[in-house]
């Protein structure tokens, strides 16, 4: 009998809604039940493609004995951190606080008051490798919950209070300077390993953020050091098993094996990687024009529609990692490993060798059970090779993916596809783009009197009931002023300042502080605040980026000083820990340019128009804005009293509204946007 998780929208829920655990949702009434019992919270936090989230899942709770004791002795809350990045953010921080790590399925044991006191992560079903075992963690907890209740509550309340003294404000640290960034230039250069090109250490997770800090502080100071260091890490991305080389897009993250040897990937791939990296590769392109940034930037964007577009026209969150196999077992990697036997059967004696060399396809295999990830160290892919290789895996079982809709994640995207669109003469990825941006107003945001409020999440045409949190706001922002400036539609203007009205009022704190939730947000036992890059930029840097660029449109003193105000944690941060916080830092390379704002105006359908508009779009200048639209039009405010040049379509190129000459000629607006 299906329990209280089936009427859930989030797919990571409905996973666990035929579970014998009496699973709860995050709501009231779980903490309620709690107290009128007397028994502890079993807080258990995943996402539907976490592979150690479906083992824990599988090995305790879908075991009936197991199910039974989570029964009697606690209430049971199942959480989708994707749906709820408050929740797992604040918990997230005790388990890290308390263990020194952390990661999913997270567990968590708290008092009915939602406080911690007990941590952990996967708990397997018996002791191993030093492990103990989830159903002795059971029992321990109920054990000191039923007779040591008062070093409970002294252990809860010390956590809860620790976290709520955490709280950080950057009203004294100034805006980031030339020194701050080439401070934290310095820093990753002692964390770079020039013979492989990643960064140091075992877990290499895609640095998108980081390489975007690079190349625009190669465009704005000249950094040969940045661009080497920028090109080092995407060549050693694009080739290694981290990228899907026959289908495209990227996983999640690679594992330095222990015996030595290639990397190994955890196979799931997420939305938000794949924008923020086709996002990467195109500039990457726009600033060298190399091939390789161009091909990578152009298949992970065909990857994201072809593979996690919804019915709807916005994109889904994930593809597992975990997929059937042939035999009707269940594996990690499934769907993208190769044997030399299976290149022979697809290919034939004489190509398959050909492939196994190119790809790294060996006998003993580089993964589990004699199979291999797919690699390409050295040279170019072979699109016939590849083509035949896609065919027929496209016949596998396939990985199960996540549909839901996360808005901030769908912004990223969107900002992606436009941009890359617009670089390669691929109208139908603009289309895409602003299908996923005409979803988002239809169903995730709602207008009152009170402003615009968005919904974290939709799924199938119905938006969840989570708020919007930080990033949300910020990277649909993003997402929309990107498609402002390819497309030369001034709404995504407008709703982009809708939504940044929403974080100086909701979201910013009165030393310009930002916190991740609003300020009439559900109240846990800490307002979450991370300035801090994750997987995804922090909301905190996203809003300044958003900020500072809608101000650079409009001129609006207030958004440019939210931006300013909320970049004061960069220059604390940037020259200790750059590689966590590479979003603020490119954002503070914008803010150092300028940024620069262009204005190009002409008749709509005017040739020259249009290629000014395009120079515009491909400047590197870091985090300039571009407008188009017809002489001395209302659509932008940049527009405003730009009329044309001897009757010619002109590029306006302007700092805080004040412009140079404007020019009728690409090669001067490039050199405009360069020096």
């Amino acid at each position: 009998m299906p329990n209280r998780l089936a009427q859930a929208t989030s797919p990571y829920l409905l996973q666990h809604a035929d579970n014998p655990v009496d699973w709860w949702p995050w709501e009231t009434d779980a903490f309620e039940e709690a107290r009128r019992r007397d028994v502890p919270v079993f807080l258990s936090v995943g996402y539907s493609a976490c592979h150690w989230c479906h083992v824990m899942a599988h090995e305790s709770f879908e075991d009936d004995d197991t199910a039974a004791y989570m029964n009697e002795h606690f209430v049971s809350v199942k959480v989708d951190r994707e749906e709820r990045p408050d929740v797992d953010a604040v918990y997230m921080e005790a388990v890290q606080a308390a263990t020194g790590q952390g990661g999913w399925p997270m567990s968590v044991f708290m008092t009915p008051d939602g406080e911690p006191f007990y941590f952990g992560t996967y708990f397997p079903p018996e002791a191993r490798h030093g492990m103990t075992s989830f159903r002795q963690v059971l029992e321990g907890v109920h054990n000191a919950w039923t007779s040591r209740r008062d070093e409970v509550g002294e252990v809860a309340g010390k956590i809860t209070r620790d976290l709520a003294a955490r709280e950080l404000s950057p009203r004294d640290a100034g805006t980031p300077t030339e020194e701050t960034q080439a401070l934290a230039l310095l820093q990753l250069t002692r964390d770079i390993d020039p013979a492989s090109g990643w960064f140091k250490g075992d877990t290499k997770f895609p640095p998108s953020m980081v390489v975007e800090f690079l190349l625009r502080h190669h465009a704005r100071a000249g950094s040969v050091a940045a661009l080497e260091m920028a090109e080092g890490l995407c060549g050693a991305m694009a080739g290694s098993s981290l990228y899907d080389q026959v289908g495209g897009g990227f996983h999640r993250y690679v594992l330095t094996p222990r015996a030595g040897g290639p990397l190994v990937p955890h196979f799931e791939k997420m939305l938000y990687d794949n924008a923020l990296l086709c996002r990467v590769y195109a500039h990457l392109w726009r600033a060298t024009g190399s091939d390789l940034a161009r091909r990578i930037a152009l298949e992970t964007a065909d990857f994201m529609v072809n593979e996690l577009r919804t019915a709807e026209g916005g994109f889904a969150s994930a593809l597992d990692a975990d997929s059937d196999t042939a035999d009707g077992g269940h594996a990690e990697g499934a769907f993208y490993v190769w044997t030399p036997v299976q290149l022979r059967e697809v290919l034939g004696e004489q190509d398959a060798a050909r492939a196994a060399e190119l790809y790294g396809v060996t006998e003993e295999g580089t993964f589990e059970e004699g199979a291999s990830v797919l690699r390409l160290p050295a040279g170019e892919p072979d699109a016939e090779l590849r083509a035949r290789l896609l065919a027929a895996r496209e016949a596998r079982p396939r990985p199960g993916r996540d549909d839901k809709v996360v808005a901030a994640w769908n912004g990223l995207a969107i900002a992606a596809l436009a941009e890359t669109g617009a670089y390669f003469d691929r109208p139908d990825l603009v289309e895409r783009a602003t299908e996923a941006a005409d979803l988002l107003v239809r169903l995730h945001m709602d207008f009152g009197a009170g402003g615009v409020r968005l919904h974290r999440t939709s799924k199938d045409g119905r938006a969840g009931t989570g708020a919007g949190v930080l990033e949300d706001y910020a990277d649909v922002a993003e997402g929309f002023l990107a498609l402002a400036a390819v497309g030369g539609e001034g709404v995504w203007l407008e709703f982009a300042g809708f939504l940044l009205d929403m974080v100086i009022d909701r979201f910013t704190g009165e030393g310009g502080q930002l916190y991740d939730t609003a300020h009439d947000a559900e109240r846990l036992i800490r307002r979450p605040q991370d300035p801090t890059d994750n997987a995804v930029p922090s909301g905190w840097s996203a809003a300044a980026g958003a900020l500072l660029s809608y101000a650079a449109h409009t001129g609006s003193e207030v958004h440019r000083g939210a931006a300013e105000g909320a970049l004061g944690v960069v220059k604390a941060l940037g020259p200790r820990a750059p590689r966590f916080i590479g979003w603020g830092l490119a954002v503070a390379e914008a803010l150092l340019d300028g940024p620069r704002e262009v204005a190009v105006v002409g008749p709509r359908g005017d040739a020259r128009r249009g290629e000014l508009h395009h120079r515009a779009l491909l400047a590197t200048a870091p985090g300039a804005v571009v407008a188009v639209g017809e002489p001395d039009g209302d659509e932008f405010p940049l527009l405003a009293s730009r009329p044309l040049v001897d009757g010619n379509p002109a590029a306006y190129v302007c700092r805080a509204f004040v412009c140079e000459a404007p020019t009728t000629d690409e090669a001067e607006l490039a050199r405009k946007l360069t020096n």
